[in-house]
């Protein structure tokens, strides 16, 4: 793994095109400690590399749609037939949005 230095830090962001004060490169440089320690104490723990990586927190099971069945359409009347309110052959809905 490349060593995170703050002349590391400033190439990205001059590649990601942005700007930072020193303060905040050593900010920054700091958290990365931090994190790079954490990341080692993690790699340490028995039998890690037997269990496959999670890509998702939870368990998904995947449904699958039902078959399509090839039916009659409904007419236009059949489909207006219960409903209050249309005009020339479309659903009239009361307005929504003042």
């Amino acid at each position: 793994m490349k060593k995170v230095t703050k002349d590391v830090l400033k190439d990205a962001s001059h590649r990601l095109m942005f700007a930072m004060t020193e303060t905040e490169y050593d900010l920054l440089l700091a958290e990365f400690k931090i994190l790079i320690q954490q990341m080692e104490l993690i790699g340490k723990i028995e039998g890690l590399d037997a269990v496959s990586p999670m890509t998702f927190p939870f368990h998904v099971t995947t449904d699958t749609l039902a078959d399509d069945i090839v039916a009659t359409p409904l007419t236009q009347d059949e489909a207006l037939s219960n409903v209050k309110l249309h005009v020339e052959g479309q659903v009239k809905l009361p307005k929504v949005v003042g």
